[in-house]
């Protein structure tokens, strides 16, 4: 059975400016409950970009940076690496696991953000495969 993006993913798009600091971000992700930011195009920002929290271990703890000092795009990865939503979600992990990242920004038709799906997402895409995906009905 084939189980698209769409209807597993979290259309939640939350942005951050590229110049905001890493503990703006940080407050947001926070109150947000969510583990990654998309960065915001700008004049100065041409592409969007993401902030995960994996970039937050790896970029800022691991490397004791001051988090109120650096700036969103001193860490963000850009350009984005996305899915579309119609994809299968079999396509969207084997091209999370081939690309070794967590969070796939997912776009429509016309190429506009519409949510995210993250690794996190896959543990309940697994516990449906148990379940031959009884327990989920997708439209």
């Amino acid at each position: 059975m084939l189980q698209h993006v769409r209807g597993w993913m979290k259309d939640l798009v939350v942005y951050v400016d590229p110049d905001a600091t890493v503990a703006d971000a940080l407050s947001i992700m926070r109150h947000r409950y969510i583990n990654s930011v998309i960065v915001q195009k700008t004049e100065t920002n041409p592409e969007y970009g993401i902030v995960t929290s994996i970039d937050i271990c790896d970029k800022i703890v691991a490397q004791q940076r001051n988090p109120t000092k650096v700036k969103i795009r001193e860490i963000m990865s850009s350009p984005l690496i996305t899915v579309h939503q119609d994809s299968s979600v079999q396509e969207c992990a084997a091209l999370m696991k081939s690309k070794q990242i967590h969070h796939l920004p997912v776009v429509n038709d016309e190429g506009n953000l519409v949510g995210v799906i993250s690794a996190t997402d896959f543990l309940i895409v697994a516990e449906a495969m148990g379940n031959n995906f009884s327990d989920r009905t997708l439209s």
